[in-house]
């Protein structure tokens, strides 16, 4: 399925990266570095791209399962997973967002490296750019993840969403309050032409 790859690295992992799947960049490498998970826990990976998160994330937790719209992302990340020697601790599913998962799936921790660059329509119309296209305003998939994150995610739960500046982090956090998450910024990276990378932790309201 994969005629050419790349290869990413952070710490001791080795990523193989297909053509069709986005490589780690500073945004994938800051969430890694940010990526606190608790032993025993259930990881929901949203937009697995080559699998770096929950790669990482299934060394502590319980399971992780991986789902990208991309089936090429899908395919590689399992290749990954081999590779790495957590394949069974993970599961894959291909899907558009939650699509795929059934309404009663929940987990402690929901990660989305989403995409969050303003982008023209034709943009999407190739899997690499579904990656990082998010429509006029950079929002388009964060909104949607925003709005339907919440009933997959356990009372004591937490979703770590990273995007740009670009996209309006203001935006996004009032969007987590209208769904009763508290959310914070905990990493943020500053970028050339007036862009920052922007972790964001958000959770239920008490």
């Amino acid at each position: 399925m994969c005629s050419s790859t790349k290869k990413a690295f952070f710490a001791d992992y080795v990523f193989k990266v297909c053509e069709n799947v986005y490589e780690p960049a500073e945004d994938s490498f800051l969430f890694a570095e940010n990526l606190k998970i608790g032993e025993g826990e259930h990881v929901l990976d949203m937009g697995t791209g080559c699998g770096i998160l929950g790669l990482l994330a299934a060394k502590k937790a319980s399971n992780v399962l991986a789902v990208d719209v991309n089936p090429y992302a899908v395919w590689c990340a399992k290749q990954n997973a081999q590779l790495n020697s957590v394949r069974g601790k993970m599961g894959f599913l291909q899907g558009d967002l939650f699509a795929s998962l059934s309404e009663e799936a929940k987990f402690d921790v929901i990660l989305f490296n989403a995409p969050y660059l303003p982008s023209e329509a034709g943009e999407v119309d190739f899997w690499l750019g579904r990656a990082w296209a998010g429509g006029a305003t950079g929002r388009q998939v964060i909104d949607r993840f925003i709005s339907q994150a919440p009933r997959h995610l356990k009372r004591a739960g937490r979703i770590l969403l990273m995007q740009s500046t670009l996209a309006n982090v203001e935006k996004t956090q009032r969007n987590f309050a209208e769904n009763h998450l508290n959310s914070q910024v905990v990493a943020e990276l500053a970028l050339p032409f007036f862009e920052t990378l922007v972790l964001l932790e958000a959770n239920f309201s008490v």
